[in-house]
């Protein structure tokens, strides 16, 4: 590893543990009988993390990587067999989720009065049959990029970023669910979103278009801008709709080319579900060390990922 993942790693165990004694209920449950666990929570997800920066989109080889890796040993002493890891890591979901948050909050960027919209393929298998006997039938399903002009099965990841590339809230869902129901209630589940917000404002594509949508976010405090129909007049913030495009896409690149998002190897919805969210964790967890330490692009991963 080179001194900035260290560095990152270092202030992200830190941070969790810090987080896990004033929180102890953030933890994922254990029986209150059994062989207690060698390495921590916060071990556990410091090590999920470095596993994205890294780029070993299996779990096998990142555990045969980091056995072998003596930074890693002495950072790590105890290695988990990975149907330990596996299993633990899914059980970590939502506490991976609440440092998430508690990272992006502590940001600059979470303030920010400008929101990014937008949904981005996860593909989940190819062929025929993984899309008829896969765990994932029923959530998983075929669906259209139109930015890549291809078809896929799969879900669709729905990310509200600040421009900075910092997530704010996201969902996995259906890539035929409509894009503004989706948006909709990620709104209304998370009222913590505007908490501190007297005024937002929300940049989509032409996907997100409806009258009913858009009184439904004023009444929140949100005003939306989107390209305008051909038989509507020019809309306010027009200019800035072509570096919206730029921007969402350059996070979308960053999660796919960088955390490598489509190649998370979910096979069920939990390991799915955690898969992503270790992604986005460690997106997160790059913004929060790069404002932190003062680095002029927030969202690079350049540093961390060799």
């Amino acid at each position: 590893m080179n001194a900035d993942l260290d560095t990152l790693a270092t202030a992200l165990y830190v941070h969790i543990d810090d987080a896990l004694i004033a929180g102890p209920s953030l933890a994922p449950e254990r029986p209150t009988v059994g062989t207690p666990v060698e390495m921590s929570d916060a071990e556990l997800v410091t090590m999920a993390v470095l596993q994205g920066f890294l780029g070993f989109t299996s779990e096998a080889r990142w555990l045969r990587h980091a056995q072998k890796d003596a930074e890693l040993r002495a950072m790590f002493p105890y290695m988990p067999q990975r149907p330990g890891y596996n299993k633990r890591l899914r059980k970590s979901t939502p506490l991976m989720l609440s440092i998430m948050r508690m990272l992006a909050m502590e940001c600059d960027a979470w303030w920010d009065d400008l929101w990014l919209v937008d949904s981005t393929p996860v593909e989940c298998g190819r062929s025929k049959e993984t899309a008829e006997r896969s765990d994932l039938v029923g959530w998983a399903n075929h669906g259209y990029c139109a930015s890549h002009s291809r078809w896929f099965w799969g879900l669709r990841l729905h990310l509200v970023a600040t421009p900075a590339g910092l997530p704010v809230a996201f969902a996995l869902a259906d890539p035929k669910m409509d894009e503004r129901e989706v948006a909709r209630t990620l709104l209304h589940i998370d009222p913590a979103l505007m908490a501190g917000r007297d005024f937002q404002t929300m940049m989509a594509d032409k996907g997100y278009r409806s009258e009913e949508f858009e009184a439904e976010l004023a009444a929140m405090g949100i005003v939306l801008i989107r390209p305008a129909t051909k038989k509507e007049p020019e809309r306010p913030g027009k200019r800035f709709l072509k570096p919206f495009r730029q921007i969402i896409e350059s996070i979308n690149q960053t999660l796919k080319a960088q955390l490598d998002l489509e190649r998370h190897g979910g096979r069920k919805p939990d390991g799915v579900m955690a898969r992503v969210v270790q992604r986005l964790l460690a997106l997160t967890a790059a913004i929060w060390h790069n404002e932190k330490t003062g680095q002029p692009v927030r969202r690079s991963l350049v540093a961390y990922d060799h």
